[in-house]
């Protein structure tokens, strides 16, 4: 009996081991590929330490007012930089410098953030980005990825389309995205066509004095003035500006502005509006110069694209440029060379608002239509001769070849894409190995932070002939466009160079002192570890004393001149705070209009002895 038993539970055991081998070798099998192709791209985004990321991501913070800065391929995040909107953390808004810069508004919309080009290439020198929210460009130094000029527009109605550049950073271009009466004057909605207007501003950039001016403004017609590009090479001397609401609706836009069939890419030769100018063919509406080009001969024309269009973008060779409908399902490939040959024969199909309609069958090259695929957005380039197109609706990327047509792949997309870049995608020599998707959508992709999920980024490999997923990365709301540059391309300083020459600053901890200017208090102060001085020559360097009611001036100058020193600036109860980065000078200004003992202290983690970096203001009451 017992030897039966014994028996039973050793032909028990194997059948079990029998049966476990049968149900789950495969399995198992199945797994270890899963992992070992898991394992193979977790190796292509590992960045191993002393070593860094080939390409800096640089993308818009959206309705953050912020720009983001990324590693590729590690999808690391680096750096938030505050353009449009303060940062207590940084103290952006709170110095005297930076609050200037905002004029008081205290958030901004930053969707396309353009790099500085020579020649069609990135340069690496400066980000420009646009502010729908409140009219505004701002330009950010790309040695200090500090933010160093912003400037209202006039006569705008929320820059959406802008900033893209034209080859040489000659101009930075925003054309506006809600049509309003020139300035912004009242004028009633059924005065729509009449009285509406769309507008381009066309800015330049000082990058020695790092300073913006507003060159010259285009009017237009009141259409919304969506994703637009600047020619390249051959067809530099143009722009191309898609359009919607071609309809003028003035009311329940997703129905009313989608009844054409067709809405249109503007084209405008940016040269000839350039010289007209020059020779003094303009308007000044509101302190800027207007003009029209349809008052200048062969300066402006359109051409019909697919209905509701959010891209258009132009080929690396400056040859065509590609346009996606966003309720037509297909992308049109669209040749420069056959545009200008339509302008030159003069055969127009229509005019719009005085602008000639140039024949959609001349200039269009082919219609890139792929089965399924729904909600085309915006296209990117490889160097290969490829366009990568993101689908909103069906959540993918597809590759195509611009001379045929022909698709070549498509890879899924977590969820529903808006924007993509590639690597240099938007230059004439693209490095065409990573492509990045910029979802709008990331349901159950990470862990649940409550009804607002995060944004999301797919990762491409894109050097292959089949496109590859590598990973899906989360991003704060809400990434809308970016650019990828090669790290060679930018030169971000160590420290700033000592300036003894610079205004307010001091060198030497014996130079710190204290003047006093009828109710102004000018404190020129030192930060350096592990202290504060404000006034050398006092039995308390580090306080400083002044009557209630005064203006205070902090002008603070970090002389640690070593690599990542930063001091931070913070002064309890008056909800001030500001860094100061090796070797610059910066000032904060306040009234202090609370009297009583409030400590000043360093925020920013500086050496061993950070806590101990402090003094006090106190403000006597008056």
């Amino acid at each position: 009996m017992n030897v039966q038993r014994i028996l039973s539970a050793v032909l028990g055991i194997a059948a079990g081991l029998l049966v476990a081998f049968v149900f789950f070798g495969d399995f198992q099998k199945e797994d270890s590929a899963a992992s070992g192709e898991n394992k193979s791209k977790a190796e292509k985004v590992f960045v191993p330490y002393g070593e860094l990321d080939e390409y800096y991501m640089l993308a818009s913070g959206g309705h953050s007012g912020q720009l983001f800065v990324y590693g590729i391929p590690s999808m690391r995040k680096i750096r938030t930089v505050p353009v449009f909107t303060p940062d207590p953390a940084t103290g952006y808004g709170y110095d005297k410098e930076t609050k200037k810069m905002l004029g008081g508004y205290t958030w901004g919309d930053f969707h396309h953030p353009a790099v500085s080009e020579t020649e069609g290439d990135y340069d690496g020198e400066f980000l420009f980005a646009n502010d729908v929210g409140n009219n505004r460009v701002a330009a950010v130094d790309l040695s200090t990825f500090h933010t160093v000029d912003i400037m209202d527009l006039p006569n705008m109605g929320g820059p959406h389309a802008g900033v893209f550049l034209t080859s040489n950073t000659e101009y930075i271009a925003l054309p506006t995205r809600f049509a309003r009466p020139l300035g912004g004057e009242y004028a009633s909605l059924d005065k729509y066509e009449e009285e509406y207007k769309g507008v381009v501003s066309m800015t330049t950039f000082d990058k020695k004095k790092k300073e913006f001016d507003l060159a010259f403004q285009i009017v237009l017609p009141p259409w919304s003035y969506d994703l637009s590009d600047a020619g390249k090479k051959d067809s530099s001397d143009w722009i191309v500006m898609t359009t919607y609401n071609t309809e003028f609706a003035t009311t329940n836009l997703e129905i009313n502005a989608s009844q054409n069939d067709r809405d249109y890419i503007v084209m405008i030769n940016w040269k000839k509006v350039e010289e007209a100018v020059k020779d003094g063919n303009f308007d000044e509406v509101n302190g800027a110069k207007m003009v029209d080009p349809r008052d200048i001969k062969g300066a402006i024309y359109a051409v019909p694209v697919a209905k509701s269009p959010h891209g258009v973008d132009v080929t690396p060779d400056g040859t065509r440029f590609i346009a996606s409908g966003k309720l037509a399902p297909l992308m049109t490939v669209f040749s420069f060379e056959k545009a200008f040959a339509a302008m030159e024969k003069g055969e127009f199909d229509d005019e719009k608002f005085g602008i000639p309609i140039l024949p959609y069958e001349d200039v269009m090259e082919r219609e890139v239509d792929p089965p399924g695929a729904l909600g085309p957005l915006h296209t990117q380039f490889d160097d290969k001769g490829h366009a990568y197109n993101t689908m909103f609706i069906s959540s993918e990327v597809v590759k195509w070849k611009i001379d045929t047509g022909e698709v070549i792949d498509r890879q899924p997309a977590y969820y529903s894409p808006g924007h993509s870049t590639a690597a240099e995608g938007d230059t004439v020599e693209p490095d065409g190995k990573w492509l990045v998707a910029l979802n709008k959508i990331a349901k159950d992709n990470f862990l649940s932070v409550g009804p607002s999920h995060p944004e999301s980024m797919d990762l491409y490999d894109i050097s292959g002939e089949k496109m590859e997923h590598i990973m899906a990365a989360p991003v704060d709301p809400e990434p809308h466009y970016a650019q990828i540059i090669h790290r060679d391309k930018i030169k971000p300083m160590k420290l700033y160079e000592k300036d003894e020459n610079r205004p307010n600053s001091v060198w030497s901890v014996d130079d710190a002192h204290i003047e006093r200017k009828g109710d102004e208090v000018h404190v020129y102060g030192v930060a350096l570890r592990s202290r504060f001085v404000f006034d050398a020559k006092a039995k308390r360097p580090d306080a400083v004393t002044v009557k209630q009611g005064d203006r205070v001036f902090f002008h603070m100058t970090n002389i640690d001149l070593d690599q990542d020193i930063t001091h931070g600036f913070g002064i309890n109860d008056y909800n001030l705070n500001f860094e100061v980065q090796p070797g610059q000078t910066s000032t904060l200004e306040f009234v202090a209009d609370k009297a009583g003992t409030y400590p000043i202290y360093c925020t920013n983690f500086c050496s061993a002895l950070h806590q101990e970096m402090s003094g006090y203001l106190l403000v006597e009451p008056k």
